[in-house]
């Protein structure tokens, strides 16, 4: 059953603490990675069968498999994900930047260029749940950026198949080549390269402790969007709010993961008890109870609080996943809050809109990084080139100041290389 306890007489580190991942997977990680870093595909094949229990012959999905995928799921389906895929675009596109150029000062021209990064990695999951929305969420970011490539990687099941739906989503999205391949192995191959799998510039996408270790690793071989834990999600709501409607709101992220974190921080503390009641009603009706159970016993709360102000204050101090506010005028209360990956606002807007439909992004910072971290978005697929443009005569001007602020670091050849191009002769 989750905890309840009030703020006044609970410890703040008890409020504040949350439980991370445990397992310890450095070492097996970083065997894994040499292994394919010294034999390619080789050792692709030999992972992919002692992980997935699969016996590939090829690790690059066919356009055959994937017209089978997309015929196997219902219209219904394939219209629900284009229209996702729709609002996902949209939205993004909002974020694409424009370089700059400045000309202030006669002879100079300084600039930013904003410019895609040329092929981008995409891992999906598909060990516990088969994720299509996570397909769309990772390739229609890279695709608005303008990525020449984008790359997708998920395990395969123990057939050598990819579920039906991740491969409908990717047709979808305009994935231009997909590998089966999961776990620590497929961010390897992403990071290096093999005979088959091209090098990445950039890696993104959730996973499991074996691959959030090794995005960890190969980080500075390649970059990558965040080190992603389990999900989060924190739910602000006053004494109006439905208690059916918050246990099932709960529950959609209990769901993922036995560490997933699902707290309900109130201002009433009989709707505490009536939410906790609700819980205990929905959990067995569900698909992932014993997931969902394991996870709202051991990480669950309910934090009753003076105020919806105090509430956001706490908010901000566990800087989560997913945060709901339920609350009347929510747009009054959504200039108090300064950390939260995704912010949902009203009684009629669940968390699992942000997954599915609404169009902003659902990979979001977990942890607490939501302090210093972004929603995955266009930003993460671009990079900013800068430029500088001198006359001989703005050079002029500007060179003994240079060459000054050279000496003062003891840089003489700076200071010669800024002084030169005036001496006589040159």
């Amino acid at each position: 059953m989750i905890r309840i306890m009030n703020s006044s007489d609970t410890p703040r580190e008890e409020i504040l603490s949350r439980t991370l991942p445990t397992a310890r997977v450095e070492g097996a990680v970083a065997d894994i990675i040499a292994e394919v870093r010294r034999d390619g595909d080789a050792a692709l094949y030999r992972l992919t069968e002692r992980f997935d229990k699969a016996k590939l012959t090829s690790l690059l999905v066919t356009p055959e498999e994937i017209a089978e995928a997309r015929a196997a799921v219902s219209p219904e389906l394939i219209r629900v994900l284009e229209r996702a895929a729709e609002n996902i675009r949209r939205f993004h596109e909002q974020q694409k930047r424009t370089g700059f150029i400045l000309a202030e000062e006669e002879g100079v021209v300084l600039g930013q260029r904003v410019i895609p990064v040329d092929r981008a990695g995409l891992y999906v999951p598909g060990g516990t749940a088969a994720y299509p929305s996570t397909v769309l969420m990772d390739a229609i970011p890279a695709r608005v950026a303008g990525v020449r490539e984008v790359v997708m990687v998920t395990p395969p099941n123990a057939e050598g198949r990819v579920a039906p739906a991740i491969l409908a989503a990717a047709s979808v999205a305009g994935i231009d080549r997909i590998f089966k391949l999961g776990g620590a192995q497929a961010i390897a191959a992403l990071a290096y390269g093999t005979e088959s799998v091209p090098r990445v510039d950039k890696i993104v996408g959730p996973g499991n402790a074996y691959v959030a270790e090794a995005k960890k690793q190969v980080f500075g071989a390649v970059s990558i969007d965040m080190i992603a834990g389990p999900s989060e999600i924190l739910i602000v709501a006053d004494g109006k709010s439905n208690p059916r409607v918050l246990a099932a709101d709960l529950l959609s992220q209990a769901e993922h993961d036995r560490e997933a974190s699902a707290v309900l921080l109130t201002d009433d503390a009989t709707l505490g008890e009536a939410v906790s009641l609700e819980l205990e009603r929905q959990i067995p009706a569900l698909s992932r109870a014993d997931i969902a159970r394991a996870s709202i016993d051991k990480n669950g709360k309910i934090i009753v609080v003076p105020s919806i102000e105090e509430a956001i204050d706490l908010s901000n101090e566990l800087a989560p996943e997913h945060l709901e506010l339920c609350v009347d005028a929510p747009f009054d209360y959504l200039p108090l809050v300064r950390h939260a990956g995704s912010v949902f606002l009203g009684r009629h807007c669940p968390e699992a809109l942000g997954d599915y439909l609404a169009g902003p992004n659902h990979t979001l910072p977990t942890g607490g990084t939501a302090r210093f971290s972004s929603p995955l978005s266009v930003d993460d697929f671009v990079k900013k080139m800068q430029y500088s443009y001198y006359t001989k005569e703005a050079l002029s001007r500007v060179s003994a100041d240079v060459a000054l602020f050279a000496t003062a670091e003891g840089l003489t050849a700076h200071a010669a290389s800024a002084t030169v191009r005036g001496e006589e002769g040159v």
